[in-house]
């Protein structure tokens, strides 16, 4: 099988993760003369890694976190946080 056929599979399944690390995975497995079971496997942590940060992304996103542009901006009035440690002087 082709090489663009795999990485269309893979857009096809949405593995995003798989597809973006697929060269690197497969010329270091080659390279290192590592089995099939090695590059499969490397390949699935690379999908589980990217979905994991898809998931905290989005989590973040829909969070809506107030963002403070600059540390002098954060108001530390009523919080046991020294003030002092924080801010660079």
């Amino acid at each position: 099988m082709e090489r663009h056929e795999i990485l269309e599979m893979m857009g096809t399944l949405q593995l995003a993760g798989m597809r973006a690390a697929y060269d690197e995975i497969v010329s270091a497995g080659v390279k290192r003369q590592q089995g099939f079971e090695r590059v499969i496997g490397a390949l699935l942590k690379a999908e589980i890694a990217e979905k994991q940060a898809r998931s905290i992304r989005y989590q973040l996103g829909s969070a809506r976190l107030p963002l403070a542009k600059e540390l002098a901006d954060i108001s530390f009035d009523g919080t046991p946080i020294n003030e002092q440690l924080v801010l660079p002087r």
